[in-house]
């Protein structure tokens, strides 16, 4: 499984989530408290938005505690919005096209879980990415294909609907291949306006998601990324949650 941290507030300093907290991002890399795998050194990507209205993105395949210039990269970049994620691979390539966050003209996608046997379900799910799409896609990842599927359903105008459209037709082709184990995603992505979260499992308990409020604006993470965890409040599972601003929306995600 993956770590990962979404920002959006009063522009700040990358490295005051990604290195300086006693459990960053970073931390979280070589030793992460809430994630199936303790290590996830298979690569990482952060992004983040300027005066642009699409991100920058920098992607690497080396564990984000050895690269220095990362480090020197947060220090000196400040951004009112990014999204940093640190991946522990479950089965597809470790390269920088399989690293998340996933781009694609302003939006922004980063996942932490997985569909179960993706092997058994792949073909028949990129089958149902119409060819624009489907020439967008660069890497092997489900996660990537989830991204794609997203936005080829109408992500823009209703990220909540887009999500319930591409879990079922995952489902639905999990169900057809007689995969039993559940699909978990703790999920995050952006317009450059804002961020929008799931936390969901077919069935058991799905990938923890957590949100706090800072001073200068609003954290979403997949684990806290400090060790007293002070302020940090757990998302419900089977929850969307929508970060508008400092202000944070959950609502029931059922998808029946």
């Amino acid at each position: 499984m993956c770590r990962w941290l979404a920002y959006q507030g009063k522009p700040c300093f990358l490295d005051e989530m990604l290195h300086q907290p006693n459990h960053s991002l970073v931390s979280q890399s070589m030793d992460a408290n809430k994630a199936v795998t303790a290590v996830n050194a298979d690569g990482f990507g952060i992004a983040w938005y300027g005066e642009k209205p699409t991100p920058a993105l920098y992607r690497e395949v080396l564990p984000a505690w050895s690269d220095a210039n990362l480090k020197s990269l947060a220090e000196h970049t400040r951004s009112h919005r990014f999204m940093a994620h640190v991946r522990a691979s479950t089965g597809t390539n470790t390269s920088r096209e399989n690293c998340h966050p996933f781009n694609v003209d302003n939006w922004l996608f980063m996942h932490n879980g997985q569909i179960p046997e993706f092997e058994q379900t792949r073909y028949s799910l990129e089958r149902h990415l119409e060819e624009p799409y489907y020439l967008k896609r660069k890497g092997s990842t489900d996660s990537e294909l989830i991204f794609l599927l997203l936005l080829q359903y109408n992500m823009e105008s209703s990220p909540k609907e887009a999500l319930k459209k591409v879990i079922a037709r995952v489902e639905a082709e999990m169900r057809v291949k007689e995969v039993e184990d559940p699909f978990k995603a703790s999920i995050c992505v952006s317009n450059g306006k804002q961020f929008w979260g799931l936390r969901y499992a077919t069935h058991g308990v799905p990938p923890t998601l957590f949100y706090k409020h800072l001073d200068s604006g609003v954290v979403l993470a997949s684990e806290p990324y400090d060790t007293d965890r002070e302020g940090w409040k757990s998302v419900p599972a089977q929850s969307f949650i929508a970060l508008e601003g400092e202000q944070v929306d959950i609502t029931q995600f059922e998808m029946r």
